[in-house]
């Protein structure tokens, strides 16, 4: 029998953990979309840290799209700010967020179901921002995704995106406090990892190098502008303020 396809697995699981109601899968309500349509809004890659207003270009009219960032979180807001919004994910569920959302505000978003792995179905130069909220920790190989967004970017187009990085979070045990395993972590290529993953209703996740993240962005030809740090916002890591994700403002050359 044919083993089933991480990407698959994935999709699978955040969709349960949807309906389990996911702090990432929870729908913004109504005060806080037309808190943005008043110019009062902040959207968050990463689990604690605000996103920079500075980042943004001004997003009236501006193609944007959501690259894995179903939920109904970060769009709903753009959108709200005047921004003409795209949202690709291969969440069935988070999708769903997205429709809520727009159909009860009533503004147009384009919605594409698809894995992000199999190439974006854009043309190229299609969007002047790629929002990408941490999720490449479920993604095997980071570069052709980066390729992808630098090939649907115009030039100078703005790439924000949150990362799991330096791979603190699989190395440690559950509780945080002892170093288990060694780098990288790759459920795939080790399915004894695979097997620890579904035990914690995981779903398939991958450890990326410094070199995988920023590297692959720059041999995409995208240029980092900034950065700033995160932790999980929760767990002893967090406590002890380890910086855990990283959040990059680029641009396409």
């Amino acid at each position: 029998m044919e083993s089933k396809r991480y990407q698959d697995i994935n999709a699978e699981t955040i969709n349960r953990w949807v309906s389990e109601g996911w702090e990432w899968g929870k729908p913004i309500d109504h005060e806080t979309y037309k808190a943005a349509t008043e110019g009062r809004w902040q959207i968050v890659l990463t689990p604690t840290k605000p996103v920079p207003r500075s980042w943004f270009p001004p997003l009236q009219g501006t193609r944007i799209l959501g690259l894995a960032a179903g939920g109904g979180q970060q769009m709903p807001v753009l959108a709200a700010a005047g921004a003409r919004c795209t949202v690709l994910d291969q969440s069935e569920a988070q999708l769903a967020s997205e429709r809520l959302v727009a159909e009860r505000e009533g503004y147009s978003i384009e919605i594409v179901k698809t894995d992000m792995t199999e190439g974006l179905p854009f043309q190229d130069a299609s969007f002047d921002m790629v929002l990408n909220p941490v999720s490449l920790c479920y993604v095997r190989e980071c570069a052709p995704i980066f390729q992808e967004v630098a090939r649907v970017l115009v030039p100078g187009g703005a790439f924000l995106a949150g990362f799991d990085f330096g791979g603190f979070n699989y190395v440690v045990d559950e509780a945080e406090e002892r170093i288990i395993h060694s780098l990288p972590f790759d459920p795939v290529a080790d399915p004894s990892l695979a097997d620890e993953l579904a035990a914690q209703d995981a779903g398939m996740q991958f450890s990326h190098s410094p070199e995988e993240i920023l590297g692959g962005m720059l041999h995409a030809g995208l240029v980092i502008d900034d950065v700033f740090d995160d932790t999980n916002g929760e767990g002893r890591l967090a406590e002890l303020y380890i910086p855990t994700m990283l959040a990059v403002k680029a641009h396409r050359a």
